[in-house]
């Protein structure tokens, strides 16, 4: 039975996220029934696309991506894939009408990383991570607001401000797997190998300038998604924080985490803000 594969196929994806990222996976849980497989269903796609570029150091990355490209496309042309994860892409995709260039955006994004290891201007910069990052937020957006166009025009700046956010707290937080395990330097104008604190205060700034952004987006979403964007922003807070008092040169040799305890301490403290509406 076809829907037998497609209940399957939805548990893959949930199960991809929780195995991937316990933060995301607790976020997601936050958010209402109605909506929270399809963003398993966007997070097990982009993961698996990344894992591929990121990890399979033994394989042939380019013939896999390619393979994994070609499959995507055939699961979006025909609305089913043998591959669990696309085949749980594509029914959102189609359930939502998702954007097609928002697919394309972050498959090119992806595979810059098979080959490019680093970006030396703002513009390439700015575009790997909408690419990357933000064309992510935009296809969980259009969940969060069930399809609704004006509703993701008014958020989708602030959407994509979220999604940079994110992904810039992870270039730092990855500093130092990006630059020595995997030879990549994605912040511009920056010299990694001697970072220092004028570079990191100019880094931490500009992700600040985002979450405000994105915070002002958040306090608008309908109820459904409202509280698990926000926990999602307030874990990536906290990290931003604890890179903030970290010294530049710890950062560069050491990867900096937000403990299991205290993500939970965190879902606590951020249902509290969030009942008072203190967001």
């Amino acid at each position: 039975m076809k829907s037998l594969f497609d209940t399957v196929s939805y548990k893959s994806s949930k199960i991809v996220t929780k195995a991937y990222s316990t933060s995301f996976s607790l976020a997601t849980k936050m958010l209402y029934k109605s909506i929270r497989s399809d963003i398993y269903n966007i997070y097990g796609f982009v993961r698996f696309a990344d894992e591929i570029v990121d990890s399979f150091h033994d394989y042939d990355k380019e013939l896999l991506f390619n393979r994994f490209s070609d499959d995507l496309e055939l699961a979006l042309k025909l609305k089913i894939s043998l591959n669990p994860i696309l085949n749980a892409f594509q029914h959102t995709y189609h359930k939502y009408n998702l954007d097609k260039s928002l697919v394309d955006d972050f498959i090119n994004s992806m595979r810059l990383d098979l080959h490019k290891t680093e970006y030396l201007t703002e513009e390439e910069y700015k575009a790997y991570i909408y690419g990357s990052a933000d064309v992510v937020g935009l296809m969980c957006l259009k969940v969060f607001v069930k399809g609704d166009t004006e509703k993701y025009e008014e958020l989708k700046d602030t959407a994509m401000s979220l999604g940079s956010a994110f992904q810039k707290v992870n270039f730092l937080r990855d500093l130092k797997a990006d630059f020595e395990g995997l030879d990549r330097s994605y912040f511009p104008n920056t010299d990694l190998k001697n970072l220092n604190e004028i570079s990191k205060k100019n880094i931490i700034d500009d992700i600040e300038n985002d979450f405000e952004k994105g915070l002002s987006g958040i306090k608008k979403l309908p109820i459904e998604a409202k509280f698990g964007v926000f926990m999602a922003y307030r874990y990536y807070s906290q990290l931003l924080k604890k890179l903030k008092n970290t010294p530049a040169l710890k950062i560069k040799d050491s990867r900096i985490r937000v403990s299991n305890p205290k993500k939970i301490e965190l879902l606590m403290r951020s249902y509290v803000k969030y009942q008072l509406n203190l967001m």
